[in-house]
Formats: structure tokens, sequence, C-alpha cells
């Protein structure tokens, strides 16, 4: 590139200034001062492209094609992401007439971003598909993708600070309380009736063989081993994962997702992970105590409708409750927990960027919940049975 003039530069005083400087290449921006503080006093306003004589217009009315506009920062003091709002009408102009940009001169922060975005940009001309932008990819593959990006997020979490501290504290105890006391009377209600259905169901089959006594065994197992954790997964779908799904879908919607990756944060480690690990916090205790509410609803069924005592209700329940029901259980519940968790962030992040993409985001979200839901009881059913446990 030419030398600078021998006139001063950067000028004297806290001023921003900027000026052109043509080169056998091209044309270079200089920009000096403190580039920040939005509309603040002391901007200098960005000039306009220079008709230089290297730089004539083609026949076709745009530039050479090794135009190249680069930058020079030595200069620069400070910026900010107003001077990103500012140049990119610039470079996003200069590459649609043909010519070439150069982004290295700028601060790594700043280039980055305007090279990223210009990547995006099709080319002058170019009326091709591909160059509308990226091509849509299956659900699976961005599905797969997200699960690798949490467990990545998690990994770099666990080795920032030898665990989950470096997590946004206020986030994760805000979620806390939206996923546990919040959910805590409706599971206790469904789990409760599922009991007394189940009591019912198992009492008429049981009492034709005269086998009432061995109704507390089914109603305990059934709802510590599989009904409890599998009740309460669904319940969280419905009302945890169609919430995290709008407030992300929201989110996205807004721009705010877009504004953290600017700022350098990751979206999965500040909005997914205090999410997933607050659900995985409380599903123990909500799979324990729906387990409980549907074992103790059993009782009245039990003993007014079949004739089986209080205490022979009692003492079989706690007979049949074994370890390995019990950590099966909590096993299966943790994993639904764990399912809808990641179903409702996927949905969210990948949502459109309109009001109605938020509630589709919020129905996929839901619907994609149970189905992996019912896929994981079933497969694990097998698996753990095949087992011999």
């Amino acid at each position: 590139m030419a030398a600078a003039p021998h006139d001063a530069w950067p000028p004297t005083g806290p001023e921003a200034r900027a000026r052109w400087l043509g080169h056998a290449q091209g044309i270079t921006l200089q920009l000096a001062g403190p580039w920040q503080g939005g509309a603040a006093q002391g901007w200098a306003p960005l000039p306009e492209l220079p008709d230089l004589p290297t730089l004539q217009a083609a026949p076709t009315g745009h530039p050479p094609p090794a135009a190249l506009l680069a930058f020079d920062t030595t200069a620069l003091q400070a910026w900010d992401l107003a001077l990103a709002a500012r140049l990119w009408p610039l470079l996003a102009g200069w590459q649609a007439r043909g010519g070439q940009v150069d982004t290295t001169g700028l601060p790594p922060g700043l280039g980055a971003l305007l090279a990223q975005a210009l990547q995006r940009l099709p080319a002058p001309g170019d009326s091709t598909p591909a160059a509308q932008g990226p091509r849509p990819q299956s659900p699976a593959l961005v599905t797969l993708a997200f699960f690798g990006q949490v467990l990545l997020a998690a990994w770099r979490s666990l080795r920032g600070r030898g665990g989950p501290g470096n997590l946004p504290a206020d986030s994760l105890l805000q979620q806390l309380d939206l996923t546990g006391p919040r959910s805590l009377p409706i599971v206790l209600l469904a789990c409760a009736l599922l009991g007394v259905m189940l009591a019912y169901m198992g009492g008429a089959q049981l009492g034709r063989i005269g086998a009432q006594g061995y109704l507390a065994d089914v109603v305990t197992v059934g709802m510590v081993r599989e009904l409890g954790g599998l009740m309460t997964g669904i319940i969280l779908a419905g009302r945890v994962g169609a919430a995290f799904a709008a407030q992300l879908a929201s989110m996205q919607a807004n721009e705010e997702i877009d504004a953290l990756r600017v700022l350098g944060l990751d979206p999965v480690a500040h909005l997914v992970l205090p999410r997933l690990l607050a659900l995985l916090l409380v599903a123990p205790g909500l799979i324990v105590l729906g387990a409980l509410a549907g074992v103790l609803a059993g009782w009245p069924a039990a003993v007014f409708a079949y004739g089986v005592g209080s205490a022979e209700y009692l003492h079989q329940s706690l007979a049949a409750l074994t370890p390995v029901h019990l950590w099966i259980g909590l096993f299966k519940g943790m994993l639904y927990a764990a399912l809808v968790a990641l179903a409702g962030c996927r949905e969210g992040l990948h949502a459109g960027r309109s009001a109605e993409a938020v509630g589709e985001a919020t129905t996929r979200a839901v619907v994609k919940a149970l189905v992996w839901i019912v896929a994981a009881a079933c497969g694990t059913t097998v698996f753990f049975t095949g087992l011999g446990y």
C-alpha cells in the first residue's frame, strides 16, 4: 500500500477521524481516535467512496475486479458495535459493485464479524440458489449437532472452574424455581390420579384369581419403576418444555441470541445449560414425590374396594420397593427430564424470527419431547428387562 501523505496523521485531539488513501490495488480507509459511543460528540462521518483515477468504472459500471478495500486502524483508540453498523453499508456496497474487501486491518473481533457477514452476501450477478444462503439441513442432523454443542458446552463448563460454577447463577436459580416448586402441584395431582386408576385396574384383574393381596406390589412397582417418572416427564413436557421453547424462540425473534454471539458468548452455555441443569436437579424430587403420591392414592381403592387391610397394603408396598426398582425409576425419570429440556431448547434456538414461528416452535417442542419420552421408555424397558432387572 502507498505510504501516508506527509500531513499530520492522526490529527491531534480526542476527535474521531477517517480518510481515504489510494494505492495501486485499490483504496484504504484510515480510522483514528475513539470510534465509540453512538452519536457522541466528536464523531466524524465516514467519507463516501472516492472517485479516484485508479478506480474508474469499467463499461459494465463496476470497478476493476482487483479493486481492494482495505483498512488501517493503527491509530484507532477505541471502538464498539456502532462502528460495525457504520462500516457495514460501505463494505456491502463495495462488494456488491464487484470489489474485494480485506478486513484483516480491522480489530480482530470487528474484522471477524464483518467478514462472516460478507460471506453470506451473494456474489454480484449470481442468482443461483446457492448464492441465496446455505441449504437447509436435515432436522436429524440439526438435532445431532445441537446435542454435540450441549456436550461441548458442558465439558467446557466443567473444565472452566472445576465445576458448574461458571454458569449464570441468577438464571439457574430462576429456572430451579420455574421447573421445581411450580411444577410440583400438577405432578402430584396427575400421579395420584394415575395411582387410583392403576389400583382399580390391577385389583379387577387380581380379584379374578383371588390375589388381591398383591395389589400393593402392582401399584408400588408400577409407580416407582415406570409410571411415576413417565407421568412426570409428560407433565414437564407440556409445562416446562413448552416454556423453554417459547422463551428461546422469543429471544431468537428479537435477535437477542444473535447479540450474545456478537458479544462472544455461547448461547448454549448461557441459555441451554442452566435450563438443562435446573431440570435435572429438580427431577429426582419430583419423581419421588410423584411416585409416593401414586402409591398413597392407591391405598383407598385397595382398602375400600378390594378389602385389603391398611397394614397389609403398607407392608406389601415396602417389601416390593427394592433398590433396583428405585434406581431404575430415577434413571428413567431423569432421562425423560433431560429429553424434555433438550427438545424445548433445541426448538427454541432454531425457531424462525416471527410471532408465528414462536408458536410453531412451542408445538414442535412438546410433540418432540413426548415422542422422545415414549421411545426412551420403550427402549429402557426392553433393555433392563433383557438384563434381568
